[in-house]
């Protein structure tokens, strides 16, 4: 499924986007700390290996997350919608 440019967003469809950030960055959070439990995990049974270093793989991708988020919630402010 190919992504609008937020500028293109409705309003509608833009408030939508808003509202979904909330439950976007707990599930970011809970996707790190579950790597974060991982990684310690594999690191105190069996030293440091690849899933020592499991959480740096999600990183980018949480970062683009994050990012996006702060633009729509310009964008709304921007807008005035909330």
């Amino acid at each position: 499924m190919e992504q609008k440019d937020l500028s293109q967003l409705t309003s509608e469809e833009l408030l939508q986007e808003a509202k979904k950030i909330k439950s976007g960055n707990i599930l970011d959070a809970a996707i790190i700390g579950f790597l974060i439990g991982v990684a310690v995990y594999s690191t105190v049974r069996n030293g440091f290996g690849f899933l020592t270093f499991l959480p740096l793989v999600y990183l980018p991708i949480a970062t683009k997350n994050k990012l996006r988020n702060k633009e729509v919630e310009k964008l709304v402010k921007e807008k005035g919608l909330k």
